[in-house]
């Protein structure tokens, strides 16, 4: 008899290719969640969205002295463009960004560790730089079995300001810090387009209260070189499971699937679905998201964007179940945000990989980490608790969303950066 695990499996190897947001193979995987909806007697419609991208025309770094070299690298999508001949400065290291590392960098190009964050952008910014070089990767990568990812300023970064930018291999990075690179040349040509995006939506009426829903959500989208079955097609095949269950078991409430486009750049599915359905909001009192599943060594874990009260409760009933599920209050980067910022109590299920047992956003998250049988765990703790939450009879937590986690939730989306940029803007254009 075929178990949930291994009918989600075989539905996992089916979506179990390269999915970037606004592509063909995204509609493509759209498609497949669809039917497969349909096979199952349900009704899916796909709602499309905008999404920002750019075509990348021209990405160089040439390091001018004390030694020349060029090195390969991948300008940043939507930075800013570099005049046709280039931008030819002094180079600085800054290491950590310290006021140490940023006292004299002012027209400079700045090489950084790793990726940045936004807090660390600002700096930049603000110390006046010319442009920047991240770098990704381990110095253990050897380069036939590792890749050089595009990177992308993200809204956040652009209201802050624009500024060319590059990323290269971090041994290229560490070759050109070991001899002393000191001046380079980097040219960066993009050209911002709009691509389409797309979220699948299912719906299955309560049969007693209607008006309350619940919301489940995963997204199926993946990264560059990565076939996102950890991240994420096994949280979306797992939702599939919890759609089946629910449609030969009517629910007491209305019960809300999507599947979402376009999380990787920045919970765009999401965000743009809360967008979109503002109006039914009111009526949401709770989302479940699942965001990484099945990897044969892991654990799982609930996170909960939501008061002590939910926590507490769930803790309880896993506890009662024997159920080995770690259950914590916390922010959880995924499509759940944007629906906790609209005051939903939200649950995030996953099931993270053991060190060095699961990889994502990389070549690596592939189907041979992963199993049936890790599958089916998840989807069984995460579907008896959601029936008994979507099937009680008084639901028994509160939609409250505490001020700490509004204060966690404001800061994950920057919105002081925002306010800030459109304050400055303002007194900009009231000075002219």
């Amino acid at each position: 008899m075929e178990t949930k695990g291994q009918r989600s499996f075989d539905l996992l190897k089916k979506i179990g290719f390269i999915r970037l947001a606004g592509s063909d193979e995204e509609m493509k995987a759209a498609n497949i969640i669809k039917n497969e909806i349909e096979s199952i007697g349900g009704k899916a419609i796909i709602e499309e969205f905008p999404i920002s991208d750019a075509n990348i025309q021209q990405a160089e770094l040439h390091v001018l002295a004390p030694y020349e070299k060029s090195y390969t690298v991948t300008a940043y999508k939507c930075c800013k463009n570099t005049e046709d001949d280039g931008l030819t400065r002094e180079l600085v290291y800054v290491e950590n960004m310290l006021p140490a590392n940023l006292a004299n960098v002012k027209d400079k190009i700045v090489l950084v560790n790793g990726v940045i964050g936004i807090a660390n952008y600002k700096k930049l910014v603000k110390a006046g730089v010319a442009g920047f070089i991240s770098f990704t990767g381990s110095l253990r990568d050897k380069e036939d079995d590792s890749d050089l990812f595009t990177k992308k300023m993200r809204e956040t970064f652009e209201a802050v300001g624009v500024i060319p930018a590059v990323n290269l291999r971090i041994s290229d990075a560490f070759e050109m810090v070991q001899n002393g690179a000191c001046k380079v040349r980097m040219i960066v040509k993009n050209e911002k387009i709009q691509l389409t995006s797309r979220n699948v939506i299912a719906e299955i009426k309560g049969t007693e209260n209607p008006d309350e829903i619940i919301s489940f959500g995963a997204h199926f989208d993946s990264v560059e070189f990565s076939t996102g079955v950890y991240d994420n097609g096994a949280g979306s095949v797992i939702e599939m499971e919890l759609y089946r269950h629910f449609m030969a078991n009517p629910p007491k409430r209305t019960l809300k699937f999507m599947w979402y486009g376009s999380e990787e750049i920045g919970l765009e599915g999401s965000k743009a679905w809360v967008r979109m359905h503002e109006d039914e909001l009111d009526k949401h009192i709770m989302m479940v998201n699942i965001d990484v599943a099945a990897p044969v060594l892991g654990h799982d874990g609930l996170t909960i964007i939501g008061d002590m009260n939910y926590v507490n409760f769930a803790d309880g009933y896993m506890k009662m179940k024997g159920f080995p599920v770690e259950v914590k209050q916390g922010i959880y980067s995924s499509d759940s945000i944007p629906f906790s910022n609209k005051g939903i109590p939200s649950l995030n299920f996953t099931r993270f990989g053991a060190p060095g047992a699961a990889f994502i956003h990389c070549r690596h998250d592939i189907i041979d980490y992963l199993s049936a049988e890790a599958l089916e765990k998840t989807i069984t703790y995460t579907l008896d608790f959601c029936d008994s939450m979507v099937n009680s009879v008084v639901f028994p937590c509160e939609k409250n969303m505490p001020k700490e986690m509004v204060e966690e939730i404001d800061k994950y989306l920057c919105k002081k950066i925002f306010e800030d940029a459109e304050k400055e803007k303002a007194e900009k254009k009231a000075d002219k």
